[in-house]
């Protein structure tokens, strides 16, 4: 071999040496991208995507590294999962980097968000293990900031599920009594006059007309034939019974000195064929299916009779059974129950709540917006009626509208403890359940309180923190609250975002906060600092936050925050 030869054999293997033997140099961030960056809240979490994309003739054979993201914040750190990688000649199963050619790594990052963290920087510290030689190379940062939109989602701003109470302010009553007829006649018999039913509406009548919280508004007389015989015939029957009939109420009325009363309307049914039916169907007559074929198969009146007449054992049976019972005269009364008035029933509160009905008390609640008022009321109703759910159920709301959710857990316990079936208080259970971060137990309970009153706003909020923003959306549906419209502008729906916040009753910093992103995302300068100067003017602790939210990064927030 030649010297020139051999210097450059000498040389390559030199070089082939080098690069198992020499340190790991320096990564830098160029090597570095994060998607996305800066970094975003997702539900609770602060996801990411490192990848790095290692350059030829850097990475060498025998070295192995060990990459760990952290989150640096407020003077404090998070790792994320260690991820490790490898050169050529190094024995493990961790991904492969070429010296000759270098490669592309991966790596997930994931952290528990934390408020601090919006102003952050996100750094990738290197071990490395090189034969029997361990090192560490600079950190290299990556990414500044994590964008919090997302964690403004409140549970504690989700409206629980109150208890409806049953209170009417006017409750209709019916009383009824039917006079009998014999066959062919239209005379009213004696004793169909002193029947119990007949006896209990003329006292409800004399009673409501002496009572000035009961209003009767109608008597109705409606008479009928039987669907036995001619048409003619059973016409002239029935309008003779309707006439008897309302004589006789009139008169009775009057004897009972009962003057004051709404309308007194009569009508007659020649041939009663629905109620034929209907008795029918509930009897044991043998054939009835034939006998209500009949009826389907026939519309007429008097082909239905004839048909009915051929069929000659059946018809004995229904002459005997059926027909008696549609000669007829049903008087109905229609009494309205006038209950207290609203101003009475917050007098009656104050000084003796005992003499109202738990549903009255339940209603009294709801004629205050004082959620210390409210919080009395139903406190003082669970008292007087310790085994109605709804009293401990909407309790527990008033608690955790101020906060108290340690108190208001409890009183959703005891109202679910009473009626298991409990919709609003499983509900209200998941919001607690949210509240301490147990979403498999939040899930359990809505999935059990279909019906509830605001479900939709509950599920929302259980979506938006499991980071599922989509679903949110869905299950938000036209709720307008600001978790609805938070929701709506991390899936980038901001004209519905801004319909959803301009509709809302009752907006407070938060709604205002979240216009002014609105504002921020559609380039709308105006708009976000109008909006932003009202979240501050009702909550100073927003102009720390909009100082160092990323979402305002690119504007000049001076008109709103001096």
């Amino acid at each position: 071999m030649n010297r020139k030869l051999c210097f450059i054999v000498a040389v390559g293997a030199a070089l082939a040496l080098s690069s198992c033997g020499k340190k790991l140099g320096q990564f830098k961030s160029d090597y570095f991208s994060v998607n996305p960056n800066p970094l975003e809240v997702v539900g609770e979490k602060v996801p990411a995507t490192v990848t790095g994309r290692i350059p030829a003739k850097f990475f060498v054979k025998n070295a192995e590294v060990t990459v760990t993201p952290y989150l640096v914040f407020d003077g404090q750190e998070v790792a994320s999962q260690p991820y490790r990688f490898q050169g050529e000649k190094v024995r493990g199963n961790n991904p492969v980097i070429s010296y000759e050619n270098g490669g592309t790594v991966t790596v997930p990052v994931s952290y528990d968000y934390q408020d601090a963290m919006s102003k952050s920087a996100l750094e990738l510290a290197f071990t490395v293990n090189q034969g029997s030689k361990q090192y560490v190379l600079p950190r290299v940062k990556v990414a500044d900031g994590v964008v919090s939109t997302a964690a403004l989602a409140s549970v504690a701003g989700v409206q629980p599920a109150i208890a409806p109470d049953a209170f009417q302010r006017i409750i209709n009553e019916k009383y009824a009594a039917d006079i009998m007829f014999l066959i062919n006649q239209a005379n009213i018999r004696a004793g169909e006059l002193k029947t119990d039913a007949m006896n209990e509406l003329k006292k409800e009548l004399i009673a409501a007309n002496s009572d000035t919280a009961r209003v009767i508004k109608e008597v109705n007389v409606s008479s009928y034939a039987s669907p036995d015989g001619t048409m003619a015939i059973n016409e002239r029957l029935a309008q003779q019974r309707e006439t008897n009939t309302t004589n006789y109420i009139e008169n009775q009325m009057k004897k009972d000195k009962i003057t004051e009363f709404g309308d007194l309307t009569a009508q007659f049914t020649a041939e009663d064929w629905e109620g034929f039916k209907e008795l029918v169907s509930k009897s044991n007559i043998q054939d009835k299916d034939l006998i209500l074929s009949v009826l389907s198969m026939y519309k007429d009146p008097e082909q239905r009779e004839k048909e009915i007449r051929n069929l000659s054992n059946v018809f004995e049976q229904l002459a005997d059974q059926i027909l008696p019972q549609l000669r007829y005269s049903r008087i109905t009364a229609s009494i309205d129950v006038i209950g207290k008035s609203d101003a009475e029933i917050e007098r009656l509160f104050n000084v003796n709540p005992k003499a109202l009905t738990v549903d009255e008390l339940l209603y009294c609640a709801t004629l205050t917006d004082n959620n210390d008022r409210r919080m009395k009321i139903y406190d003082t109703t669970a008292r007087i009626y310790p085994n109605d759910y709804r009293a401990w159920n909407d309790l527990g709301v008033t608690q955790y509208i101020a906060g108290d959710f340690d108190a208001a857990k409890a009183n959703f316990q005891k109202a679910l403890s009473l009626d298991a079936n409990s919709a609003d208080a499983k509900m209200n259970l998941g919001l607690v359940s949210m509240l301490d971060h147990n979403y498999a137990k939040a899930n359990e309970y809505f999935g059990a309180a279909s019906g509830a009153n605001d479900l939709a706003g509950a599920l929302g909020t259980y979506y938006l923190k499991m980071g599922d923003n989509a679903a949110a959306v869905r299950a938000f549906g036209d709720t307008k609250s600001n978790n609805a419209a938070l929701a709506q502008i991390l899936v980038k729906d901001y004209s519905k975002a801004k319909q959803t916040l301009a509709g809302i009753n009752r907006p407070d910093a938060t709604t205002y906060y979240l216009m002014a992103i609105v504002g921020a995302r559609t380039n709308n300068e105006s708009m976000l600092n109008t909006n932003l100067r009202q979240a501050i003017r009702l909550d100073k602790k927003m102009a720390a936050r909009a100082a160092e939210d990323l979402e305002f990064a690119n504007f000049n927030l001076s008109k709103a925050l001096n």
